[in-house]
């Protein structure tokens, strides 16, 4: 029997199966809330019994949403929306319920975006959209507003806003949290210099460019309820030949999650660098995944 299907313990959460939905941005929320879309996607896929349903990337903050399709969890009308989605899934099959996760996230100098049907680039602030924050005041695009660079009270503020937000995962009765550290959002943007130009203690050295998600990951830590899985996604490389983000440093990135108490490792790549060159095929991003779990001791978990 493949060990797909055998049982898999996260720390208090047993899965059924190791076979997980992974987030998935519909771009089909209004005002960053649940709509009846979500159910219907969710819930279809939720009959099926897969091990885990992770929620697509939630924005801790309305800015940091990737576009204004995006999901959020930063008020009580998200709060009570999310609530709301999570008590109809798991009216759908209560005898055998699915474990229902939600990833956390912020797109930094992503946001402010079209849908991607509509061409993904940024919307400008004339046209609607609004001032983006990231590490460095460097655009994603060339011909897009820069972001504003975080000062160390918009750091602080930020993690706060991350903590608030796992409190509210709790609340709603989320079974897992994963924290989004890939793809060239926020949290990955501190840990790449393609984004990260920092001269601080926030950037530069690779012990800098990993103080901030490490500061932010160690502050949910805290916030989500012990004996609920905690897990993060990041990228590990940028496949770009100019970037130092390859594996080696995403492994020493990975050894520091284990220290702060991660249950899982969910291993992607690429999404920082616009000079990327990625070399797809069957099971492409699967040795990474397999390099990261000879080093660590959590679950990790391949995808793509």
């Amino acid at each position: 029997m493949p060990r797909l299907f055998d049982p898999l313990t996260l720390a208090g959460l047993t899965l059924s199966n190791r076979i997980v939905v992974s987030p998935m941005c519909q771009y089909s929320a209004v005002d960053g809330l649940v709509q009846p879309w979500h159910t219907v996607h969710l819930g279809q896929l939720a009959m099926g019994d897969p091990g885990l349903i992770l929620l697509e990337a939630t924005a801790v903050e309305p800015i940091g949403r990737i576009t204004a399709g995006c999901l959020g969890l930063y008020d009580g009308a998200t709060e009570e929306a999310m609530a709301r989605l999570v008590a109809e899934l798991r009216s759908l099959n209560p005898n055998a319920r699915t474990p229902i996760g939600l990833q956390l996230g912020h797109a930094g100098r992503k946001g402010s975006s079209h849908l991607p049907w509509e061409g993904g680039r940024q919307i400008p602030l004339a046209d609607g959209g609004w001032t983006c924050v990231a590490p460095s005041a460097l655009a994603h695009q060339d011909g897009e507003e820069a972001p504003l660079a975080l000062a160390e009270a918009g750091l602080e503020a930020l993690t706060s806003r991350y903590v608030e937000a796992t409190k509210r995962a709790a609340r709603v009765g989320f079974d897992a949290v994963e924290l989004h550290a890939a793809h060239g959002y926020l949290l990955h943007q501190f840990l790449s210099p393609v984004a990260n130009r920092r001269e601080d203690r926030w950037g530069g050295t690779l012990d800098n460019r990993m103080r901030f998600p490490l500061a932010v990951l160690a502050a949910v830590r805290d916030a989500w309820p012990e004996g609920r899985p905690l897990g993060i996604r990041l990228s590990a490389t940028d496949w770009d030949e100019a970037s130092s983000w390859t594996l080696d440093e995403a492994l020493v990135f990975a050894e520091r999650c284990e220290a702060l108490g991660v249950d899982w490792i969910d291993v992607s790549s690429g999404g920082v660098s616009r000079a990327q060159k990625i070399r797809t095929g069957p099971g492409y991003q699967v040795p990474f995944a397999e390099a990261i779990k000879a080093r660590v001791g959590p679950a990790v978990m391949a995808v793509g």
